[in-house]
């Protein structure tokens, strides 16, 4: 073939395209089953950090063999619940692979969205029961539990997120924040610990009711009033993050109604049960 010739460039380069498209989709794949277990280990890090576990976890030699075991360890059970505070499914083996694990948290704000976009009652009652909330219930070194509850919701540039972890008063043992793209050195610093810190022993439920966690400006959160001060700078994701944990709280109100009475949630009911 002519190599001066205008086909001989364009078979080159159709040649060029399809081997470096090979190359590629054979490193993708080969990846494919560590991106995701990298997935997997960062959300069950996440879960743990919120309850102060898995300290370690920066200086082990093996950090995902080492989340992992501490996941194992002290995650005892992962559920499934809907809107009313009942359990739809309940998970003890296998807490990192179950479906109460891979509920997207994205999905349930849309859900959530929905509901708040319509002002037909029934249309908001049929949306509510497709809501999947996720729990994961942590067995802590002292021998109190935790309950994990996740979150999820807009901040000024993109999603933010979080998981909560409640104590068996009503109260938060601690939290967790992240993002995707705020922007660093001002609302990023959600994920920071001095921000984060601020919501430990803060009131979820008191008196069967939800407690507002309140963001207010220039340090100058009141304690007893359940305030936090917000990020200087970045008042907006601070607020972002107050409406986030508002919003889910609400819907795992009836859940956290009977953890804190010290009533177990029961299973969902059967619509059709069998009789003898």
């Amino acid at each position: 073939m002519d190599t001066n010739k205008n086909t001989y460039t364009v078979f080159y380069t159709i040649a060029l395209v399809a081997i470096v498209a090979t190359i590629l989709a054979v490193v993708s794949m080969g990846l494919k089953n560590r991106q995701q277990t990298n997935i997997k280990v960062e959300k069950q890090m996440n879960i743990l950090n919120c309850a102060g576990l898995a300290a370690d976890a920066k200086t082990v030699s093996d950090r995902n063999k080492y989340v992992q075991d501490e996941f194992d360890k002290y995650i005892a059970e992962a559920q499934i619940v809907n809107n009313e505070g009942e359990i739809v499914e309940s998970f003890t083996d296998k807490i990192g692979d179950c479906d109460a694990f891979r509920v997207a948290a994205a999905d349930q704000y849309d859900i959530m969205r929905k509901i708040d976009g319509t002002q037909d009652q029934a249309a908001k009652e049929a949306l509510a029961k497709d809501l999947k909330l996720p729990v994961f219930i942590c067995n802590n070194p002292d021998g109190s539990k935790n309950y994990i509850l996740s979150g999820y919701g807009s901040g000024l540039w993109g999603p933010i997120w979080t998981y909560i972890a409640v104590k068996e008063d009503g109260k938060i043992a601690g939290a967790l924040f992240d993002h995707s793209s705020e922007t660093p050195g001002l609302g990023g610093e959600i994920v920071t610990g001095k921000f984060r810190s601020q919501f430990t022993d803060k009131v979820i439920l008191e008196n069967g009711e939800i407690i507002p966690i309140t963001v207010v400006k220039g340090g100058n959160a009141n304690a007893k009033a359940n305030e936090i001060n917000a990020i200087s700078g970045a008042t907006i994701t601070s607020k972002a993050v107050q409406t986030m944990i508002s919003n889910w709280m609400n819907y795992y109100k009836p859940y956290l109604q009977k953890i804190v009475s010290g009533a177990a949630p029961e299973p969902v009911a059967e619509e059709n049960p069998k009789t003898e």
